[in-house]
């Protein structure tokens, strides 16, 4: 019983030293995140146009969808002096109350969809979004890529035995400077750009850092890209890669989508002199090849 009695007091009085502490933590004003990525396949008869729009929420906390008061994508086509020759309009619809995804609006006498035949034209693209009493603007051309000759699975290690090697072969156009962001599944990706290998075929080695049940299926694609997407993709590429509790959010990433309001020359709408004031996420209409590997 004295045995008893002592670890009874042993226990509460470690019980009773026991303090509740709160942790402020931290409340960033949220911001609308605008996911605008169109990936073309120029074999589709329309371009995939999906924005889905969410907001940031406080540290740990779910990120919830929000609505806007409208989307429409402007198309400008240009002539050779970058006039404006024709334009036309795309209106975007949610496709269900409360999912924050938008779509080409079904529902309209017009067809809104956009499609693929007219990008071989020298075109120039606009997102506009309200929300909030707030105008977001973000404009992009369409960027061609080339496709993937070859991809394999190899057996080289870069640092430990956990990794699987897949070497990815294409050949680059001639005739441009181009961008590439290659995306590998598992939102995992790389950017490369023909600086050191204009016009040739170019061969190299991606290593993911696991390993694959046999008979597991990758699906690889390659991505054009113009040099702003390729610095934005290579920046989150970074942020992913930093390691430890307090890395750089990657909500410091800004992309090409801008704060609008009360902007009165769209010509200089990215220049608003409001560095605080931006949204996230990115706008591009970019043509993507796909190449699926079996694991072996």
């Amino acid at each position: 019983m004295k045995k008893l009695l002592v670890l009874f007091l042993i226990f509460s009085g470690l019980y009773s030293c026991e303090d509740v502490i709160e942790v402020d933590l931290p409340q960033d004003v949220p911001k609308i995140n605008i996911d605008a990525l169109f990936r073309v396949d120029i074999n589709e008869e329309f371009v995939p146009v999906v924005v889905k729009i969410t907001m940031t929420n406080s540290f740990m906390n779910e990120v919830p969808v929000t609505n806007v008061d409208n989307i429409i994508i402007i198309i400008e086509e240009l002539d050779e002096f970058d006039r404006i020759i024709d334009t036309q309009f795309s209106v975007l619809a949610q496709v269900d109350e409360g999912s924050g995804i938008y779509v080409p609006d079904p529902n309209t006498s017009r067809e809104e969809r956009i499609r693929t035949s007219i990008l071989d034209k020298k075109l120039r693209f606009w997102l506009s979004i309200r929300h909030e009493d707030k105008f977001y603007l973000a404009q992009t051309r369409y960027v061609p890529a080339v496709p993937i000759e070859n991809i394999v699975q190899g057996d080289g290690k870069l640092f430990n035995d956990d990794e699987t090697e897949v070497i990815v072969t294409f050949t680059d156009n001639p005739e441009r400077d181009d961008f590439y962001v290659f995306d590998f599944d598992f939102t995992e990706y790389l950017v490369t750009e023909d600086k050191f290998y204009q016009g040739q075929e170019f061969t190299f080695s991606y290593y993911y850092d696991r390993t694959f049940e046999p008979g597991t299926e990758i699906e690889i694609s390659i991505m054009g890209s113009d040099d702003i997407f390729y610095s934005y993709m290579d920046q989150l590429i970074e942020q992913r890669d930093i390691e430890g509790p307090f890395q750089t959010p990657v909500s410091t990433v800004r992309g090409n989508i801008f704060d609008a309001t009360g902007i009165d020359n769209r010509d200089l709408f990215d220049n608003v002199e409001r560095p605080g004031e931006f949204p996230l996420g990115y706008f591009a209409i970019v043509q993507e090849y796909k190449y699926p590997l079996i694991i072996e």
